[in-house]
């Protein structure tokens, strides 16, 4: 019996280990501190340091993939035995990938890490105020109606065809839709026959069929859907490369002020903006820039996407070739610190002016997110003139050491000297630059 006892002692004590050793891990993996990636610009060196019980497996990579990188175990004491603060050092050398393999105590195998051994990219900060034109593909569907017929009787077909706010509708038989006008048009033509419709909800499209409601207002079809096909605002621009022409900006997506969703691009461009008043914020109010835009017919760029993080396109070549000053190295997230930093943005006479700010605390990140770090402005002039961060700022680069780290993303309402930023690296991802480099 004493024996048995002690067997299910042991198992409850073994069990309750692992069960702490799955929660601590997990804890590791929520908190975005077990990268899947990392990236190294070519001829470089990084170290990465692992917890228990986390270690990094990399037997055999170095004679099989010696090319590229050379790995070296930094801590050969005894304590390394057990995975207590593992140091691997990454010697990069030709632009390539290879995979590690993390381990949970040594040997029970956990997750692929991916090293990238890239060039240097330069890019062109930016700070401009822009106007931002988007068209959207399709309409979006940000609000719906009943409709009575001609008899008396309501339909709501939204509801019958499973339709919601903040899809897009693009298509009607198989006609892309231009604008909402085109769909008035389709109505008429189709004089109440039932129809199929292509939409989109979540990067993914569906078909539902519907059968117009002639309404009893004006006799004229209708599906009873409230549509938008076209939005514009103002932003910051954060960079442009020029060797792609590819640009960035915002740091954020445009959304639609109704319904929240993020706008698909149809066309839009991108054109010259002026500072014509900025309304200051206080904590609970956010404050704005407010802009005209100006050479509506000269263009700077061509919106392409509208992303959660950010927009993007390609730059006009005039505007390439009016770019004065230098390009400043990307930053990779490990090498960003908490500590003073500036952003490049635009306020009084048009003018690009860097302003001083503190990185507060950055945020380690296995995936893009808009939160990557918290900024507070600390520049006195920026500070009486706006408050802090404004909307109209989303976008403003961040630089640091001389290079460029991130975008300004948001402010915190409760706290309009502070705010979000996010990782440039995370940008340059979306604009498509690194595909040069593969």
């Amino acid at each position: 019996m004493k024996k048995k006892s002690h067997i299910m002692k042991l198992t409850r004590v073994i069990f309750g280990f692992l069960l702490f050793l799955l929660m601590y891990v997990f804890v590791f993996e929520i908190s975005g501190s077990i990268p899947g990636e990392y990236n190294i610009r070519q001829g470089e060196e990084y170290i990465i340091d692992t917890q228990f019980p986390m270690s990094i497996a990399y037997k055999g990579v170095k004679d099989e993939k010696s090319t590229i990188i050379e790995i070296d175990k930094l801590n050969k004491s005894l304590l390394s035995l057990a995975n207590i603060n593992d140091q691997i050092k990454l010697t990069s050398l030709e632009k390539g990938s290879i995979e590690l393999k993390y381990h949970i105590l040594g040997f029970i195998p956990y997750k692929t890490l991916k090293v990238n051994v890239v060039p240097k990219i330069f890019l062109q900060p930016g700070g401009h105020s822009i106007g931002v034109r988007l068209n959207t593909e399709g309409v979006l569907i940000v609000g719906v109606a009943e409709i009575t017929d001609i008899e008396g009787k309501k339909h709501n077909l939204a509801e019958v065809g499973g339709i919601r706010i903040g899809d897009s509708l693009l298509e009607i038989d198989g006609k892309p839709i231009n604008n909402k006008y085109h769909i008035i048009e389709l109505l008429q033509e189709g004089k109440g026959k039932t129809i199929s419709l292509t939409l989109l909800r979540d990067g993914k499209r569906f078909n539902t069929e519907i059968t117009p409601v002639k309404s009893g207002e004006d006799e004229s079809y209708k599906l009873g859907l409230w549509v938008r096909d076209k939005t514009a605002g103002v932003g910051t621009l954060t960079f442009f490369h020029e060797e792609t022409k590819k640009f960035g900006a915002l740091g954020h997506a445009i959304t639609d002020i109704e319904t929240g969703s993020i706008l698909s691009v149809k066309d839009g461009d991108i054109i010259r903006s002026k500072v014509v008043s900025i309304q200051q914020g206080k904590k609970g109010s956010p404050g704005e820039i407010r802009g005209l835009f100006y050479d509506v017919d000269l263009p700077i760029g061509k919106l392409q996407h509208n992303t959660a993080h950010g927009i993007y396109g390609e730059v006009e070549k005039e505007f390439l070739e009016k770019v004065d000053d230098g390009p400043l190295e990307m930053a990779f997230q490990h090498e960003i610190k908490e500590g003073p930093a500036t952003i490049l943005t635009t306020l009084d006479d048009n003018k690009i002016e860097e302003y001083s700010i503190e990185i507060v605390k950055v945020n380690s990140q296995a995936k893009a997110s808009i939160k990557s770090m918290v900024i507070k402005v600390t520049d006195k002039r920026l500070l009486e003139v706006t408050g802090g961060i404004v909307q109209g700022m989303s976008g403003s680069p961040i630089i640091q050491e001389d290079k460029i780290v991130g975008a300004v993303t948001h402010v915190l309402v409760n706290d309009p000297t502070k705010g979000y930023g996010i990782f440039i690296q995370w940008m340059v991802e979306e604009s498509g630059i690194f595909d040069k480099y593969q």
